[in-house]
């Protein structure tokens, strides 16, 4: 009975031993299979990310070769000289000359084809040698010809399949560098490259794409990137191998983890548990890493690169899709006011109503401060969405029983199939901006105008830039005179700038050097050839305009005081003319600059009085020398029945303050007798006189003498 007992006994503990060894031999395959796995997709997202590094390069090295290209045409085709030979007899032998000869052996092109206006070939030669360049790349070629041949700004540039393979084709209208509208059908240039197995070697080293080469069609098991036609239709592909650096790495760790396993197996136990537990704490902190690079962490949606990825992996041949950019309008005071805390609460609210607007919206972002993202995938129209979106602020939030209003400017973007997703950002952003200019609770939908007008706006800049440089922006004279004599005893420096294209206005390059950072430049330009004009009129005081950026600006009055020493100009006949809005903008940084400007002799007046938000205290603060009265209230004599009640008490006001009177915009007599019986001791406007140019202003005070 004991020997039974003992053998039961025995076989338990057997069984307990197997069953315990069983357990942690499951324990560790369960542990041996995680560890696959993850490494398995450690392989495979290395192998993934090198695969779209490899085809954001395939699509790069298109783009360079391309725009490579597009640059030499446009250097060939927007030339004077080019454009006058095509026109002359000799345009044969000129288009060889410069281009068919250099086809021969030339880096950039390997043909050259000039179309004439009437569709002959006025010349065309591949690598040196004539050829039918409607037979080489077909009939879509007649189509790209007509469509290029009117002034344009860039070379159409499209795939062909031609005899020998593919070519890529730039064509431009030959025209002269300041082509206008009146000129019409025009002598088309064409380049084209073939990407021929040098061509693609070239690429591929440049970008990284080991055993890349041109196919017709894609190959299973290896990476592509379709090259279309101006069809859009695929008429070839770029293949490569995947390097596949995760398969790679894995091959060489991996005896290293079958002796991993075997370790496993053998210390099976605690080491089990505890690697099993690490596995789990390192999947974890992996899966927290990705989430957090992809996300706010305020308000829990996507950041800009988690946007960024959303395009990216959207199919563009799927539903439509279209970013809408927010921003909040007023968010700044609610942290002003309230705090960050606040603050951060509302941007989680907002955050949160944004998600659910519309059925639609599939993704949504917080780009940083109180900037938001929304993605939408469908058909809705752009206004549904953004009714949707505005009717989230048009009830206040309430956050710790306090009321806050803020509202939502909006920019549209919608994405076509070429568009990129930095792109489709950068269009919505262009709109937003616009929509911001245009006042809150906007919303605007890109359109390419916005990129034209940039363009505009950049070269208007570059234009200021240079004429600041050089000199063109020039002062006028507005005098300035005595209500009691009609003498003159001051005058205003106005800048004008003319251009090649006009007369450009105050108001439109003034804010613009204001915007680009040249107003510190212009200004003292101005301020410069006003004293050189004004020394010859010693008995003359002086005004200059000064924008609140200048005076804001700590070397302001540095700059000021180098120009005064470097003209030998008395101070005290200079009076440096701002406006209202300096006294909002930082008002410390404008007192110090009038106080240290002050103490040489320099007079301050307040422009534009009586248009703004001046307040009684700051005009005791700042103690101007003279004040202007705006000439709105001036033209309200003639239009407002209470026109001169409003103007006598706004000179009243002056006057208590001790500080004597300037009227602008003075244009009849009956204005001049009021602004004089109210109390105006100065005359600015054209009853006493227009801006002048210098030589205007000396005539005039040769005339006062004469009559004098």
């Amino acid at each position: 009975m004991s020997s039974t007992f003992a053998a039961g006994r025995i076989r338990a503990q057997t069984s307990s031993i197997i069953t315990t060894t069983v357990c942690f031999l499951v324990i560790a395959l369960l542990l041996t299979g995680l560890v696959a796995h993850v490494v398995t997709t450690m392989t495979q997202s290395a192998n993934e990310i090198d695969d779209a590094r490899a085809e954001r390069a395939a699509r790069a090295a298109l783009t360079a070769l391309a725009t490579q290209l597009d640059a030499t045409t446009k250097d060939n085709a927007v030339w004077d000289d080019a454009y006058s030979a095509v026109g002359s007899p000799a345009a044969a032998d000129w288009a060889y000359e410069n281009w068919g000869k250099t086809s021969a052996d030339y880096p950039l092109y390997d043909g050259a084809i000039v179309i004439g206006p009437d569709g002959r070939a006025i010349s065309s030669y591949s690598k040196g040698n004539p050829f039918q360049p409607l037979e080489y790349f077909g009939k879509a070629f007649d189509r790209q010809i007509k469509a290029a041949a009117h002034p344009q700004s860039a070379p159409l540039l499209n795939f062909f399949r031609t005899e020998t393979g593919i070519a890529l084709v730039a064509t431009q209208a030959i025209q002269p560098f300041e082509a206008t509208d009146e000129l019409s059908l025009l002598s088309v240039l064409s380049f084209y490259k073939e990407l021929t197995p040098t061509v693609i070697d070239m690429l591929s080293n440049e970008h990284e794409l080991e055993g890349l080469r041109l196919q017709s069609t894609p190959e299973p098991g290896l990476l592509n990137a379709p090259i279309k036609d101006m069809d859009g239709a695929t008429i070839a592909y770029l293949v490569w191998p995947s390097k596949a650096p995760g398969s790679a790495v894995f091959r060489k760790v991996s005896p290293y983890v079958a002796a991993a396993g075997v370790i496993l197996v053998l210390f099976l136990g605690g080491v089990l548990l505890a690697g099993a537990s690490e596995a789990r704490r390192l999947h974890r902190l992996a899966e927290g890493a990705r989430f957090e690079a992809s996300h706010d962490s305020l308000s829990g949606l996507l950041n800009r690169h988690g946007l960024l990825n959303k395009l990216e992996q959207s199919d563009s041949a799927g539903p439509a899709a279209s970013l809408y950019l927010i921003d909040l309008d007023g968010f700044k005071a609610v942290n002003d006011a309230w705090g960050h805390a606040v603050g951060d609460e509302l941007i989680h609210i907002v955050a949160k109503a944004l998600q659910n607007c519309h059925p639609e919206i599939l993704a949504s972002a917080r780009l940083g401060g109180d900037e938001f993202a929304l993605l939408q995938f469908g058909s809705a129209p752009h206004r549904e969405i953004e009714e949707s979106i505005l009717r989230l602020f048009v009830d206040p939030f309430k956050i710790g029983g306090r009321t806050i209003e803020v509202g939502a400017s909006i920019g549209i973007a919608a994405r076509t199939g070429s568009t990129t997703p930095l792109e489709l950002l950068r269009r919505a952003d262009m709109a937003l901006y616009r929509a911001k200019e245009n006042g809150k609770g906007q919303a605007v939908a890109y359109d390419v105008e916005l990129d034209r007008e940039r363009q505009r706006v950049a070269e208007l800049e570059s234009e200021l830039r240079s004429a600041i440089g050089d000199g063109a922006i020039e002062p006028v004279f507005q005098p300035l005179v005595s209500a009691s004599t009609g003498s003159i005893i001051g005058l205003e420096a106005l800048a004008r700038w003319q251009n090649a294209a006009g007369e450009i206005s105050p108001e439109v390059f003034i804010p613009l050097a204001e915007r680009s950072g040249l107003i510190d430049a212009l200004g003292v330009h101005m301020l410069k050839t006003s004293i050189r004009h004004a020394k010859n009129w010693p008995q003359l005081s002086l005004s200059v305009n000064v924008s609140p950026i200048q005076l804001c600006n700590p070397d302001f009055a540095a700059q000021v005081t180098s120009v005064l020493r470097e003209f030998d100009f008395d101070p005290g006949r200079l009076t440096l003319e701002i406006t209202e809005g300096v006294l909002m903008t930082n008002p410390d940084q404008a007192r110090r600059s009038i106080d240290q400007l002050r103490q040489i002799g320099i007079k301050f007046a307040l422009d534009d009085f009586g248009c703004g938000y001046a307040s009684i205290g700051a005009l005791r603060q700042f103690g101007f020398d003279r004040m202007k009265i705006d000439r709105s209230l001036v033209a309200g004599l003639e239009e407002n029945a209470n026109g001169a009640d409003v103007l006598r008490a706004t000179i009243a006001l002056a006057i208590a303050l001790d500080i004597p009177v300037t009227a602008e915009g003075i244009e009849t007599r009956r204005q001049a007798e009021i602004l004089r019986d109210s109390g105006c001791d100065q005359f600015q406007g054209y009853l006493v006189g227009k801006p002048m140019s210098a030589g205007e202003v000396q005539d005039r005070l040769r005339q006062q003498a004469t009559a004098a």
